[in-house]
């Protein structure tokens, strides 16, 4: 995703990112922190939502990760906002991120320095049109579960990365793709 692509993706106002990425080493709270945002946005959606699950390196046993709770949120169609925003937006989350033409995802955030009790990344899909993706992050964060060399070869990826400076936090995702990807093809055949 070059700067374009990011500034046409992104909902409000873009600033760039201008701090270094800090990983932090595996956090023993991090699953009941994804426990508590699960009981928020059930409680904010009920039926609406589909599946939830928690993904991104703090899912991860034994990962080091930036600590912010990334969760995938399955609802009948993304495209459809009123259905589901407002009642996240109520429970504290923000639209971000907007992206018709890659799967009609959405993705919603919660910040510390907005007074969140921890940050949070909400992406949202549809059944159906996002189910590729769906499978591929599942299947990443699954791998990243069950092998060992996986998982420390992510992590020696993510160290490397963090030493350099960003613009946007989107660019040091992007560097991580090529790892990424190997990882996914080693688990998709798996699955």
């Amino acid at each position: 995703m070059d700067d374009d692509e990011i500034s046409a993706a992104f909902v409000g106002e873009l600033t760039p990112y201008a701090v270094p990425v800090v990983l932090e080493d595996p956090n023993p709270d991090w699953p009941s922190w994804y426990a508590d945002d699960a009981r928020t946005i059930r409680t904010a959606l009920g039926p609406k939502v589909l599946r939830l699950e928690h993904t991104g390196s703090t899912s991860v046993p034994g990962l080091a990760a930036k600590p912010v709770i990334d969760i995938l949120l399955v609802v009948a169609d993304t495209a459809d906002e009123p259905a589901y925003v407002s009642a996240l937006e109520a429970a504290g989350y923000a639209l971000r991120v907007r992206e018709p033409d890659w799967y009609e995802h959405r993705c919603l955030v919660r910040r510390v320095e907005d007074g969140a009790p921890h940050d949070v990344n909400l992406h949202v899909f549809s059944p159906g049109l996002g189910d590729a993706e769906i499978e591929r992050v599942l299947a990443f964060r699954d791998r990243l579960h069950t092998h060992t060399a996986d998982r420390v070869h992510y992590e020696r990826t993510k160290r490397e990365l963090a030493q350099r400076q960003w613009k946007y936090v989107q660019h040091y995702s992007n560097a991580k793709s090529a790892v990424i990807e190997e990882i996914i093809a080693r688990a998709l055949p798996a699955r």
